[in-house]
């Protein structure tokens, strides 16, 4: 079986990159294949700009930051006789936010999968966490390489232990040489030699040890500390030898630069097991216990080293039960004193050495290969592709529970705050007649399900904020600081259409009568302005508007004409611009899309009229040919729109669109009666949940909030009222179709 592998890969100087090409080494030697490239084919990372010189294993090269080579990689591999994929993940490696661009590489993989955490945090970010937890979701198995880590995605990032295996991290197979000709060979004959390895940077801690050293070096003269290792290079990159020339300053103000020498190579393997025999003690001075992993370390193990470590998570595990020392961290005096105890008993670092030494045995390579491989077997027996879920099933338990205490917390006693920084309101940037508008809507609809008596009493806010941005002349303001100062004068179409529509659901769906009469108010007041009404997504709002009012007073023809005659602005779009392969409205797609089939299936369900039925049909159809184009929602980006003729950007999406497709879904539904429209809206629904380009939930399970945007790069983490509102409109329209008993019925 081949096993396909995504990591960096050698000359790239990278840590993973050694541990993937050692890891492919080590499942290679344990089959009967002859070449390398019957075991394995690795998926390269690259950084940006960088070329190398790769062995003939790799057969794809990723650019870091190249979104479509991520995609490019899963079909080669699904086209490939690989068995299984595995991939060494770490969040640095991988292009976007936090490598987010990983996720729809996994997404689309057609072969099992097993996933090497090298990083396990215990305080990720937001993006983080969803990151490991999607790789959780599509993982066959996990693989990690301390307790603690187990522990970790258990209770941190709610991943099943079943999924988790751990296989410490391997170390080589090395000729043994003495310590004495190890020495004699780098030109240390007659030193004590201390010894740190590692791509330099401040969370190495070498300062710890440099502090350490006047009291040993006055009892012992001749020892030599080596710092083994170049500046890593994204320190190099922002920094230069920035630390390097800090400790250098400091070996110098303490008198040390006879006894600290640095060496700036990134060595091979085999020179490193040189270093490491050479040296009588190896030291890992890491500033902080959050380190789950660290392949220095168990190298220094398997080579037999007496170890000296502060406490990270990763020497607590190695080093136990007298296979090292610990130290605290930046504790220079606590390790002057340990230094001292050992270099100045031969007896007990010997001790340490072979403690060390046994355990370093059962971490060879070629034994953790024999596990990989057996682990990659196992899988690739017993994984079953995933079936397709039945789609016409709304599956209730995918869904976060009721709870609006983001809108709470963006509602002030004006009304709701129109910006957030994280989950924070943003007060500076007011209110506006749009989100307000929208905040009628969502809470008319949780009384209407749910009778919360909170959202009950949050309808009065929003409807008196509309109250309030209503001119004399009937028409609204849309902008409103927060010391309650106007700063327009008149909104947008789009914002009227949107308060038209509130106002109509308030007359269709109000709790009681006084709500009822104020919305009839300020929606009579304003219909004079229906006639000015110039761009279609402000009439199509307004059309919308119009069809819950004419529900719940059928007899008013005055207003059905006022409907019929928005409409036309509608049709006469349509049949201006349409063609044979362009069945749309304009000659560009940009925002709010579906609500323009949406009004004019309303106005359909209204008036009967056929032609509304009919281009409602034929635009619905050819927009979701856009945004389903890959078998989940992708709405058309924001960056450019999609020009006819050109290509549709795929970034930035808006949860608005999302909520159109949704409401637009549902009123065919209603319409068709034929429930492949209750899969799609529930399809839709999903992008806030995850199932999108970048495969990351936009809905935020700890604030109850929507983020604003799926970014290229990542999520846009700020949760304004529009996209928060957008959420739970789409989550009380999903609930709702799914409490139609016709439709649950035959889903079963």
């Amino acid at each position: 079986m081949k096993i396909a592998f995504i990591g960096t890969y050698p000359p790239r100087k990278c840590g993973i990159g050694t541990f993937t090409n050692n890891l492919v080494k080590a499942i290679h030697v344990n089959t009967n294949n002859k070449k390398i490239t019957d075991t394995a084919m690795v998926i390269a990372i690259n950084e940006n700009g960088n070329k190398y010189d790769y062995p003939e294993e790799v057969k794809h090269i990723i650019r870091q930051n190249h979104q479509r080579d991520y995609v490019n990689a899963a079909r080669i591999i699904n086209y490939s006789d690989a068995g299984v994929c595995v991939l060494e993940h770490e969040f640095g490696i991988f292009g976007g936010d936090d490598g987010v661009f990983i996720l729809p590489l996994l997404h689309r993989l057609e072969v099992p999968l097993i996933v090497t955490f090298h990083t396990v945090l215990k305080d990720p970010t937001y993006t983080q966490r969803s990151i490991v937890q999607e790789i959780g979701k599509k993982a066959a198995r996990i693989v990690v390489m301390s307790r603690r880590a187990v522990d970790f995605l258990e209770e941190i990032y709610q991943i099943s232990r079943e999924k988790i295996v751990l296989i410490e991290h391997g170390v080589p197979e090395f000729e043994k040489i003495s310590r004495e000709v190890a020495k004699e060979k780098h030109g240390i004959k007659n030193r004590k030699v201390l010894l740190t390895f590692g791509l330099l940077s401040r969370n190495k801690g070498i300062e710890t040890v440099i502090n350490a050293l006047p009291p040993v070096v006055e009892k012992h003269p001749n020892l030599l500390y080596i710092v083994l290792g170049a500046t890593h290079p994204s320190v190099y990159k922002h920094s230069g030898d920035e630390y390097r020339n800090y400790l250098k300053r400091l070996v110098k103000s303490l008198g040390l630069e006879k006894n600290v020498f640095f060496n700036h190579e990134f060595v091979t393997e085999n020179k490193l097991f040189e270093y490491l025999t050479a040296s009588d003690i190896y030291i890992t001075p890491y500033l902080s216990e959050a380190q789950i992993t660290s392949g220095t370390l168990s190298y220094a193990v398997g080579a037999g080293c007496a170890v000296v470590s502060t406490p990270y998570w990763h020497a607590q595990e190695l080093l136990d039960n007298g296979r090292g020392r610990l130290f605290g961290f930046k504790n220079s005096d606590e390790l002057s004193g340990i230094l001292l105890e050992l270099l100045d008993d031969e007896h007990k670092m010997e001790a340490l050495r072979k403690k060390a030494f046994e355990y370093g045995q059962k971490i060879r390579w070629p034994k953790i290969g024999k596990q990989y491989l057996y682990l990659a077997e196992y899988v690739f027996d017993n994984w079953e592709k995933e079936t397709e879920p039945d789609k016409l099933a709304i599956d209730i338990s995918l869904m976060p529970s009721y709870n609006l205490a983001h809108i709470k917390r963006l509602t002030d006693d004006t009304g709701i705050v129109q910006h957030a920084k994280y989950g924070i309101p943003n007060l500076k940037e007011g209110y506006c007649v749009d989100d307000n508008s929208r905040a009628l809507i969502m809470a008319l609809m949780a009384w209407r399900q749910n009778k919360d008596k909170e959202a009950l009493s949050l309808i009065p806010v929003y409807l008196s904020f509309i109250h309030y941005m209503q001119r004399e002349n009937g028409n609204f303001r849309n902008f409103l600081s927060f010391s309650r100062q106007f700063l327009d004068e008149y909104g947008s179409d789009d914002s009227f259409g949107r308060t038209i529509w509130a106002l109509g659901y308030l007359i269709r769906f109000a709790p009681n009568d006084a709500f009822k009469q104020i919305g009839r108010d300020i929606f009579f007041k304003s219909i004079p302005h229906f006639d000015h009404i110039k761009s279609i997504r402000g009439a199509a709002n307004t059309i919308i508007g119009i069809s819950y009012y004419l529900k719940d007073s059928p007899n008013d023809e005055g207003m059905v004409a006022a409907m019929k005659k928005l409409c036309e602005k509608l049709t006469q779009a349509y049949h201006q611009t349409a063609s044979d392969d362009w069945h749309w409205f304009e000659d560009e797609m940009t925002y709010d899309n579906a609500i323009l089939p949406l009004s004019l299936f309303t106005a359909y369900e209204v008036t009967g009229i056929e032609e509304y039925y009919q281009i409602a049909m034929k635009t619905t159809r050819f927009l979701e040919s856009i945004v389903f184009r890959s078998g989940y929602l992708i709405p058309v980006g924001n960056q450019g729109w999609y020009q006819r003729g050109g290509k549709a950007p795929e970034f930035d999406q808006q949860s608005i669109d999302v909520m159109a497709m949704i409401l637009l879904y549902y009123q065919v539904f209603q319409i068709t009666k034929e429930k492949s429209y209750i899969e799609k809206m529930f399809t839709s629904y999903l992008w806030f949940l995850g199932e999108n380009s970048l495969r990351l939930p936009l809905f935020d399970h700890e604030t109850m909030g929507c983020c604003d945007g799926l970014e290229s790069q990542g999520i846009n983490r700020n949760q304004g009222a529009e996209s928060t509102l957008a959420y739970w409109i789409s989550h009380l329209t999903v609930l709702a179709a799914q409490e139609k008993e016709h439709i649950f019925e035959n889903l079963s």
